[in-house]
């Protein structure tokens, strides 16, 4: 049987290695069943709260193509946590004739995504209400409700965070300015006033 894995992990702070380790794991089970791995499709620091991922793009469309007959993913919540998309996307394989396949649940059905459905747009609604209260708790204490400015690298080997550099830019020779690379940075530079934050 043709298969295919999708992968995904949807945080910057997450292990690049999510990726592999998924892929690894899904490839041991095609190989434990005799299916013929024809295409890895993977998504790296995406939410699976959002189906616009490019290569969850790319799978839809192969699947209204019936290029392969199993879909391996490690988790049904790797595909979507989004009760509707995952519903979709089950529809969409049903029609094909297309078996869908995660190792934490074993063949999908639709017991599994009415359940695993609502409680993936539980964990969403959750996760949500936690960072509006982390970002609340943030105003409230005078400091941003953005996430830390990504520190940036300066040719003198010299770290420096967004906040500084607004601070400095006046005072930092040319070829200095043109190594800066953060985009935060270079807004507060533009309009002379330093990010808050921490």
């Amino acid at each position: 049987m043709r298969a295919v894995i999708y992968a995904r992990y949807s945080s910057d702070l997450q292990s690049e290695a999510s990726i592999e380790d998924q892929v690894r794991l899904c490839q041991l089970r095609a190989n434990t069943e005799g299916w013929s791995i024809q295409k890895v499709y993977s998504d790296r620091a995406l939410s699976g709260s959002n189906k616009f991922r490019p290569r969850y793009m790319e799978l839809l469309d192969n699947i209204r193509a019936h290029q392969f007959d199993v879909l391996i993913a490690e988790a049904l919540d790797r595909l979507s946590r989004d009760q509707e998309d995952i519903a979709a996307l089950y529809k969409a394989l049903s029609f094909a004739g297309i078996r869908l396949i995660t190792l934490a649940e074993g063949e999908i059905n639709e017991l599994h995504v009415g359940l695993k459905g609502t409680m993936n747009a539980l964990f969403l609604k959750d996760l949500a209400a936690k960072t509006h209260r982390g970002l609340r708790g943030r105003v409230e204490q005078g400091r941003s409700a953005v996430a830390k400015p990504m520190a940036m690298r300066w040719c003198g080997r010299l770290i420096l965070q967004a906040s500084a550099y607004a601070a400095y830019a006046p005072s930092m020779k040319r070829k200095h300015v043109s190594c800066v690379t953060s985009s935060n940075a270079l807004w507060a530079a533009h309009h002379q006033q330093p990010l808050r934050g921490n």
